[in-house]
């Protein structure tokens, strides 16, 4: 089991900058792909970005590339969103996300089995 726990979130003005955390915890070795996934009211929950913690490659959505950053520190068993020019259709609720398991892909197809409860951004205009 992985436990994820978000934080990190808050209310911004549009231009503005957040950096989220998810601290991971339990057995950590079982995964090898975490990532980040947002909801805004009555749209589907997106990847935003995810990153193969055993390499170095990383995805992100269209609407957030050059803007946002995915990172990790390994010593922490800390992932983080850098996330920069915050605009309002990025107010959503965001969540942490890791793979239950080692092997295959890491991509937004990929099934996330370990979640956080989320840390809410808001960007107004």
């Amino acid at each position: 089991q992985v436990q994820l726990a978000e934080s990190g979130g808050g209310s911004v003005q549009a231009g503005g900058s957040l950096r989220l955390s998810c601290a991971a915890s339990g057995y950590t070795a079982s995964t090898d792909c975490m990532g980040w996934f947002r909801q805004a009211p009555g749209k589907k929950r997106e990847a935003v970005a995810l990153i193969y913690i055993l390499g170095s490659s990383t995805y992100y959505a269209d609407s957030v590339k050059g803007r946002f950053t995915i990172s990790q520190d390994n010593a922490k068993n800390t992932l983080y969103l850098q996330m920069n020019g915050l605009q309002p259709e990025d107010t959503a609720m965001y969540y942490c996300a890791a793979k239950t398991f080692r092997g295959g892909s890491c991509s937004p197809q990929t099934e996330f089995g370990y979640w956080g409860q989320g840390t809410q951004v808001n960007v107004s205009s």
